[in-house]
């Protein structure tokens, strides 16, 4: 026993002398961060593009993704004209608890982060006065990335700036002679197609999202409230490494349908209920997004049957379709064909109803946000790139009838055709069926 605890020491040991001087620091390798600068030094080439970072809090996705350090204040420059960047953050021992920052970024931030130069905030101003006499452009984000910032400035009682329209008019009052530009959409662009290191990420971030929707599924029964299984999907998603979710878990039923985002978790389940259960997993801060649809007493009525099979057919018919140059509105067109040829009625409500169905299931961007890079859809009539991962989303809501449906997938655009990021979830009646009747990690709380 004790030449085998030795012999696992001596690899271990190993294994660390080997090791650069800071894995694991940051989410990805240094390269990394530096290679995704380039791509936005590419597009600047006149001038240099200053990101701030968040003021408090979780660090915002801009910051993440060209640096990856969530110290919060702090501040990265990146040089277009000299092909450098500039990072500028506290490393007060003060900061080491609940601050983001490790020992490797306060003792050797250059070392850590990979970044040309580093700087104390406190330097910025400095910084950036010097850097305005001698550039003809700044760039900077004009656009926060989360929408409900503009409720600050469109409200007729409030109307204060967004931060990032503060710094955009302390710029152009302090350096007049500079030209300041929103580099907002250019860096939405480069977000929009994902690296192999991001592709990675979020395959393990599916693979969690979908162990938790098949345990709930498995959980599910009548006389559950809806925050018990919120809380196992929860659960399952934190036990295997996820810090957060992608968002709050939404559940519809019964007349909360028509509520799209309803997250109150509220109700106490009835037999006959349909739920729409729509929630994802966040892995190292990349996000998925997935929708399933099932009875909780474990059987379809022949309505929910009808209803469910209509968007199951479509959704599986647009993830057929996925390839490199081709648009939302052309695939919803081939799905159409696909469906009377099988002969569906598509005049039937349970077709006529369905959104996304004529954009092909093409919903938003996903990434370091559920609805990444500007939080936009995607362009329907636009060709899709190899790299975009999106959301495939294909639902409805029958109100009268106290049902909706709703299934959605995360997806790749792959160089020759899509990978679905979220596979193994059963999709099919028998298949939900069959599942339902076994034993979940949320029987032993049926009541």
């Amino acid at each position: 026993m004790k030449k085998v605890v030795g012999v696992c020491f001596l690899a271990l040991l190993l294994a660390a002398q080997a090791a650069p001087a800071f894995a694991g620091v940051l989410p990805f390798d240094i390269s990394e961060y530096a290679a995704r600068r380039a791509r936005l030094m590419a597009q600047i080439p006149d001038g240099v593009a200053v990101i701030w970072g968040s003021a408090a809090g979780p660090q915002n996705n801009e910051f993440t993704y060209f640096c990856g350090v969530k110290v919060p204040r702090a501040i990265l420059i990146i040089d277009g004209v000299r092909k450098e960047s500039l990072l500028f953050y506290t490393t007060s021992e003060n900061f080491l608890k609940g601050e983001g920052l490790s020992v490797e970024l306060a003792r050797e931030p250059k070392a850590a982060t990979g970044v040309e130069r580093y700087y104390p905030v406190e330097q910025f101003s400095a910084v950036l006065s010097r850097l305005a006499a001698q550039t003809r452009v700044i760039y900077t984000p004009f656009k926060a990335e989360a929408a409900f910032t503009d409720a600050v400035s469109l409200n007729e009682w409030d109307g204060r700036l967004i931060r990032e329209l503060q710094f955009v008019k302390l710029l152009k009052d302090r350096f007049p002679q500079v030209d300041v530009r929103d580099c907002s959409e250019t860096i939405w662009e480069i977000r929009r197609i994902k690296t192999p290191a991001e592709i990675e990420v979020l395959r393990k971030a599916g693979r969690i999202g979908v162990q938790a929707m098949i345990e709930v599924m498995k959980a599910g029964r009548p006389g559950q409230y809806e925050y018990e299984l919120s809380s196992l999907f929860e659960y399952v998603c934190k036990r295997q490494g996820c810090r957060n979710l992608a968002f709050d878990v939404i559940i519809s039923s019964a007349e909360n349908h028509p509520y799209l985002h309803y997250a109150q978790h509220n109700r106490k389940l009835t037999d006959g209920d349909f739920l729409v259960f729509d929630a994802g997993a966040e892995f190292q801060d990349y996000d998925v997004d997935i929708t399933i649809s099932f009875p909780i007493n474990g059987k379809f009525t022949p309505r929910q049957r009808e209803i469910y099979e209509a968007s199951n057919e479509v959704s599986k018919a647009c993830l057929s379709l996925y390839k490199p140059g081709i648009s939302g509105y052309e695939i919803g067109e081939k799905v159409k064909e696909m469906l009377k040829k099988k002969g569906y009625d598509l005049t039937k409500d349970v077709f006529s109803q369905l959104r996304f169905f004529k954009e092909g299931g093409l919903t938003h961007h996903v990434g370091l946000a559920t609805h990444d890079a500007g939080g936009r859809d995607l362009n329907y009539g636009a060709p899709l790139k190899p790299g975009q991962v999106f959301a495939s989303d294909v639902f409805a809501v029958f109100a009268a009838e106290n049902l909706g449906i709703r299934v959605e997938n995360t997806v790749l655009v792959t160089e020759t055709g899509c990978e679905n990021l979220t596979p193994g979830i059963p999709r099919e009646i028998s298949e939900i069926e069959a599942l339902m009747k076994t034993k979940g990690a949320g029987q032993a709380g049926k009541k």
